[in-house]
């Protein structure tokens, strides 16, 4: 899979998603580079217990100052002195590693809840035809699961790889001080080390890109499943859908071992390049023990030190490899950043408070991406106030006019006019507040029944919400519940039945008190002694507002001012009487 970035510009953006937290890095990096003295003291203690306790060299000068003169010749006053050193040391890297790990928590946090929110305000102001085409699971997967990738680039990477080299550098320094031939032989091994990482990044970035989207699809199952589990129980289909999603977790894992691989050989080189450099080090260093150019406690401390120098060698190699995961995550994080909404409000947008309700279609078509046109050359006009209902077989594009009118697409060509302008040169929101919608299948969320209520009002009073409840047929019930307004509704709300579940839904609309209403067959899913209260409700609720009623029954259709019959995508008549073809038709599709 081809890398629609350059890793370059990858670690642009994500700098200026971490720009917010510079103060914290820059803390990170401070208490980061403590440990390049720290482990530079570490050795410290064991070439003084070997040259200064065990043998007779005398004790570092800095030490010799801190004690008595006596003192400082006293072979157990500098073992307790060398054993308190070791225990300092160790103190000072525990409080450091801790220090850092906190600030590294608290601002890694931060910045993955801050690109979290910014995907997630993304995926809402998206189009639907991105969320139709894309899929729920995607999405999920990119806000959960790809998102942390700009903490362990920034952190675990950028942090890194500046500790690393101070650290190296500083080791080099420190090893060159007692031989420099050493710190150049050890330093021998970086070009390799350097090449096996450029050599296999570029491999491991892509694979990791393909593993991202096999996970991606995995969660897809899932979701799809078990948000359909209904239908699945219902048809006994439990077993082939687990085999399905086993058949597709199987496709990741086998991916995902296959990058494994490829790090586990990139680190079994490197480690066998690390190894030879070490060998290389300890044959000249016994070397030069053996011809006096260092003390025995001297090659003990350059070899800590060089088995230090090869860990931040071996970190800046294994971030190169190690990152390609969280570029991969980045690149799709980013992607879903970039993406445009289809429907988007225009540069110079009108505001709009509140409109009449004239509505007006001249000449639209629409279609989903196809050649195939859902609407063709739909035209009609109507007035304020006016109940138009809206009739046609399934799938001839009866609620895809009214997704034009809220905008939730765009036509293909023609235009729809709301007060005489059309609906593009006003602001979006503007516009979606002059609609309440009552769908089919009513969505509620996993709140209570007030907040339900109040979605498109989060501001309404308690009286407001009870009004909104008692116009829609529903106080009653509500008040029967355990917690009467407060009472959890569950997911989709669930715990509630169809009927109960769409008159929440009318009260909302009720509440919005919007001046367009659209109904989507609001009372197809609902029973006799349920759609009797839902149709009182919709009648008052039409009273004074322009209204699109989309509805199969023709009961529902004669409360209508104006009707409106589409048949494949055109209207073939618009007018105040059903002629008698269409309610033959009407009857018999109500009665299948």
């Amino acid at each position: 899979m081809s890398s629609r970035y350059s890793d370059l510009s990858l670690y642009k953006r994500i700098a200026a998603e971490a720009q917010p937290y510079w103060a914290h890095l820059a803390g990170i990096c401070l208490l980061s580079l403590l440990s390049a003295p720290l482990a530079l003291l570490g050795p410290l203690p064991l070439k003084i217990a070997v040259d200064s306790v065990i043998g007779d060299s005398p004790l570092p000068h800095l030490l010799q100052l801190s004690l008595p003169t006596m003192a400082a010749d006293d072979k157990t006053t500098a073992l307790i002195l060398t054993i308190s050193l070791l225990v300092a040391i160790i103190l000072l890297q525990q409080v450091q590693g801790f220090a850092n790990w906190l600030l590294q928590l608290y601002a890694g946090e931060k910045l993955v809840l801050g690109f979290r929110s910014r995907l997630f305000g993304c995926l809402q102001r998206l189009s639907l035809s991105y969320h139709d085409t894309r899929g729920t699971a995607d999405s999920l997967y990119r806000i959960q699961y790809d998102a942390p990738s700009v903490q362990y680039v920034t952190i675990q990477g950028f942090v890194s790889f500046v500790t690393a080299w101070v650290t190296l550098s500083a080791l080099v320094w420190a090893t060159a001080q007692f031989d420099f031939a050493l710190s150049m032989v050890a330093l021998a091994v970086s070009p390799p080390l350097f090449l096996l990482a450029e050599f296999y990044r570029r491999r491991i970035r892509s694979r990791w890109a393909t593993v991202k989207e096999l996970e991606s699809a995995t969660m897809s199952v899932a979701q799809e499943v078990l948000g359909s589990v209904r239908v699945v129980k219902a048809f006994g289909q439990e077993d082939r859908e687990q085999e399905r999603f086993r058949q597709q977790g199987t496709r990741s894992m086998s991916e995902h071992i296959g990058v494994v691989f490829a790090e586990m050989r990139f680190g079994l080189l490197m480690a066998l390049t690390i190894a030879i450099g070490t060998a290389a080090v300890l044959f000249l260093g016994v070397r030069h023990v053996q011809a006096g150019m260092l003390t025995l406690g001297e090659l003990l401390m350059v070899m800590a030190y060089i088995t230090q120098l090869y860990k931040p060698l071996e970190t800046i190699s294994k971030k190169v490899t190690e990152m390609q995961a969280s570029l991969a995550s980045a690149e799709r994080a980013f992607a879903l950043l970039d993406e445009l909404p289809e429907v988007a409000t225009c540069a110079n947008p009108l505001p709009l408070v509140r409109a009449r309700g004239s509505v007006d279609f001249e000449h639209v078509f629409f279609s989903y991406e196809t050649e195939r046109f859902i609407l063709q050359d739909v035209s009609f006009q109507i007035e304020p106030g006016t109940c138009l209902g809206i009739s046609g077989r399934s799938g001839v594009g009866k609620t895809t006019l009214a997704s034009l009118l809220s905008r939730f697409y765009d036509p293909s060509a023609g235009r729809i006019l709301l007060d005489g302008t059309d609906l593009r040169e006003y602001e979006l929101v503007d516009l979606r507040n002059q609609f309440a919608i009552v769908l089919q299948e009513p969505v509620l969320f996993s709140t209570t029944v007030a907040e339900n209520i109040a979605y498109g009002r989060p501001s309404a009073s308690e009286n407001s919400i009870i009004d909104a409840a008692k116009a829609a047929n529903i106080h009653d019930f509500i008040m029967m519940l355990p917690d009467g307004y407060r009472t959890q509704v569950g997911e989709r709300g669930m715990r509630l039945s169809g009927g109960e579940r769409q008159r929440i839904s009318l009260a909302r609309a009720f509440l919005k008190d919007a001046p367009i209403l659209i109904l989507d067959e609001p009372t197809s899913s609902v029973d006799l002694k349920s759609e009797a209260a839902i149709t009182d409700a919709i009648v008052r609720l039409m009273r004074g507002r322009t209204t699109f009623m989309i509805a199969h029954r023709l009961t529902t259709l004669e409360k209508c001012d104006v009707r409106l019959h589409i048949e494949q995508g055109r209207v073939v008549t618009l007018g105040r009487e059903i002629p008698t073809s269409i309610r033959s038709e009407l009857t018999l599709e109500t009665c299948s």
